[in-house]
C-alpha cells in the first residue's frame, strides 16, 4: 500500500532526507485515506486541514443562504421553491470534484497545461462577442447545448497559474515571451471588457499585477501598468453609457430612486433592516421581488438582512481568517510557483468577496460579480471550488512529502 503512494498521478514522496519507513501510516490510513487523499490525513499541514474545513464550510453554508434568497422567487416564478437550489446542489457536486482533481494533481502539471488552457479559454472569450447570449446588456455566455458557460469565470483559475508560471521565472525567460504573455494578459481583460464586463476585467488585472508584485518585479514598472490598466476601465466607462450610468447612481442613486438607482437602495433597505441581529433566517422581506438580482450579485443584502450586523461581521472575520490561513500556505511554500499560486488563490477568492460586499453596502459602483461559494450560477461555483483545491494543493506540497517543481533554465 505505501508504495502505491508512491504512484506518479499522486505526486510521489520527496527522498531528501526522509526514510518511506519512517512515516507514521497507520493501518487506518491505509484503509480509508490511502487510496482517496493525495497524502493521508495524518500528514496533511494544520493550515490545509483548517482550509478545508473552512472551504467546506464556505460552500455549504453557501448554498442554505441561497435557499433562502432564492427560494420566493423561485416559487412563484417556476412553480417549485427548490428550483435554484436543486441546480445548484447538482453544481455544487460537480465544484467538489473539480477540487479532488486539484488537490489529486501535483502544481508542476498544472503549469505545464497552464498556458494551453488559458489560450483555449481566452478564445472561448473572444467568441462571446460573435457567438454570445445577451443577458443585461451583456455578452458574456456562450451556449453549449444544455450547458451555459460563461469563459470569463472559467479562466480564472488558469489566470492564476499562468500568472504564476510566467512571473514565477521571469528573470531566466527571453524578452519575446515576456512581450507574447503579457500581449495574452492584456488581450483577455481588452475582450473581457468587450463584453462588457468591466468588474472582472478590474480583478482579472488585479490577480495578475499582485502575482507580479509578488514575484518580486519592480514596483515602478508595476505602477505603469497600474496606470494603464485605470486608464481602459475610464475608458470604458465614458465609451459604455450603462456604465456610466451605474457610476453616476452609485454616487447618488436617490436622484432616480424608480429607475437606475431602485437596485441600491433596495440593496442599503435589506442591510439597513438587519438591523444588529437581523430578521432571522428566511425572513427577508426585500428578496420578496423588491430587490433585483437578489440570488447573484446582491445576495449579500438578504444575509445582511436576515443576519444583520453581528452576522456580517462574523463573515468579514470568517474571510479575514481564510486570508491569514492562505498567508501563512504562501510563506510555507518551498517554491516561487508555489507560493505565487497561493497569493493568487487567495487574493481571487477574498478580493471578489470584498468587492461583492462593497458593491451590495453602496461603496462601490454596481459590478456583476457573484460571492464565491455563495451566489447561485455553476460556472462561479466550479471556478471557486476549482481555486480552493489549487490553495490546498500547495498547502500540501508544502511538506515536501508529494510534489515539487524543478526550476528550469529555459521557459517551456
Amino acid at each position: 500500500m505505501r508504495n502505491s503512494l508512491l504512484r506518479k498521478s499522486r505526486g510521489g514522496f520527496s527522498n531528501k532526507g526522509i526514510s518511506i519507513n519512517s512515516l507514521p501510516i497507520t493501518k487506518q490510513d491505509k484503509n480509508k485515506w490511502a487510496d482517496f487523499l493525495p497524502l493521508p490525513w495524518n500528514q496533511w499541514p494544520s493550515e490545509a486541514k483548517l482550509l478545508l474545513s473552512l472551504i467546506f464550510f464556505w460552500s455549504f453554508s453557501g448554498l442554505l443562504i441561497l435557499g433562502s434568497a432564492s427560494w420566493w422567487v423561485a416559487n412563484r416564478e417556476m412553480g417549485d421553491g427548490a428550483y435554484y437550489i436543486k441546480r445548484q446542489i447538482i453544481w455544487l457536486i460537480a465544484s467538489w470534484g473539480m477540487l479532488y482533481t486539484a488537490i489529486s494533481i501535483n502544481l508542476r502539471d498544472w503549469l505545464k497545461v497552464s498556458g494551453t488552457c488559458l489560450l483555449t479559454f481566452l478564445i472561448m472569450v473572444g467568441a462571446t462577442a460573435f457567438f454570445g447570449s445577451n443577458v443585461n446588456g451583456s455578452t458574456r455566455w456562450l451556449i453549449l447545448g444544455p450547458l451555459q458557460l460563461q469563459p470569463s469565470e472559467l479562466i480564472k483559475p488558469f489566470v492564476i497559474l499562468q500568472g504564476a508560471r510566467v512571473f514565477g521565472q521571469w528573470q531566466r525567460i527571453n524578452n519575446d515571451q515576456k512581450f507574447f504573455w503579457l500581449g495574452i494578459f492584456c488581450s483577455l481583460i481588452i475582450l473581457i471588457v468587450k463584453q462588457p464586463n468591466l468588474s472582472t476585467a478590474g480583478l482579472t488585472g488585479i490577480i495578475i499585477w499582485i502575482i507580479a508584485f509578488a514575484s518580486g518585479i519592480r514596483f515602478s514598472s508595476l505602477l505603469g501598468t497600474a496606470f494603464i490598466g485605470i486608464s481602459i476601465g475610464i475608458t470604458s466607462i465614458l465609451f459604455n453609457e450603462y456604465q456610466k450610468i451605474r457610476v453616476l447612481s452609485f454616487l447618488n442613486p436617490w436622484q432616480d430612486p424608480q429607475g437606475n438607482g431602485y437596485q441600491l437602495i433596495q440593496s442599503l433597505l435589506a442591510i439597513g433592516s438587519g438591523g444588529w441581529f437581523g430578521e432571522g433566517y428566511g425572513l427577508s422581506t426585500q428578496k420578496l421581488q423588491y430587490l433585483p438580482i437578489q440570488s447573484t450579485d446582491f445576495i449579500y443584502a438578504v444575509f445582511a438582512e436576515e443576519f444583520g450586523f453581528i452576522g456580517s461581521l462574523m463573515l468579514l472575520i470568517f474571510l479575514l481568517t481564510f486570508s491569514y490561513i492562505s498567508l501563512k500556505v504562501a510563506l510555507r511554500c518551498r517554491n516561487n510557483y508555489s507560493k505565487l499560486i497561493a497569493i493568487g488563490c487567495s487574493t481571487l477568492l477574498i478580493g471578489q468577496s470584498i468587492i461583492h460586499i462593497a458593491v451590495a453596502s453602496g461603496s462601490m459602483p454596481t459590478t456583476g460579480l457573484p460571492l464565491p461559494m455563495v451566489s447561485y450560477g455553476g460556472n462561479s461555483l466550479l471556478s471557486s471550488l476549482f481555486i480552493g483545491g489549487l490553495l490546498l494543493r500547495a498547502s500540501i506540497e508544502s511538506t515536501g512529502l508529494i510534489g515539487g517543481l524543478k526550476i528550469k533554465k529555459r521557459f517551456i
